[in-house]
């Protein structure tokens, strides 16, 4: 039997595990744009809209969107900078805290499910793997917009 091909694969893989940790994150109250960027504000901080579109991979408008929800449930504060008017910056609020490591614990659990049939090893080099992959389709580039 021919192995499937690896736009398949990723994206099997993807779908399988984003609807697991969307279902676990609904069961805490998220709805299922919220943990990735609950998980960009808890690594790496306060930040502009745009730098957290990027990174999430989804258009400025869906994330402010997902914001304004983040916002209503208590998850975040967004404020403008003195000097630069017209970029919100967003930052978690204790509740957000609380919520993003709630998700991290979700994340590292539904992870630890999908590799269970992988040795340590094995987790090692596909993330590397992987890495390289997403620095050949030039994602290094996106990634680093985090950086305010």
């Amino acid at each position: 039997m021919e192995m499937e091909t690896l736009h398949y694969l990723l994206m099997k893989s993807h779908s399988v595990l984003n609807r697991r940790i969307v279902s676990e994150a609904g069961k805490v109250g998220l709805t299922s744009g919220q943990p990735k960027i609950l998980e960009y504000l808890w690594r790496y901080g306060e930040n502009n809209q745009k730098a957290i579109a990027d990174y999430c991979e989804i258009e400025q408008a869906t994330a402010g969107t997902i914001l304004t929800g983040m916002e209503a449930a208590g998850l975040i504060t967004r404020e403008r900078r003195e000097g630069n008017r017209r970029s919100l910056y967003v930052r978690l609020t204790e509740q957000g805290v609380s919520a993003a490591k709630r998700m991290e614990q979700i994340f590292r659990d539904q992870e630890e499910l999908a590799c269970i049939r992988m040795e340590r090893e094995e987790i090692r080099q596909l993330r590397e793997l992987l890495d390289k992959f997403c620095i050949s389709l030039g994602c290094a580039e996106e990634a680093n917009s985090h950086e305010a």
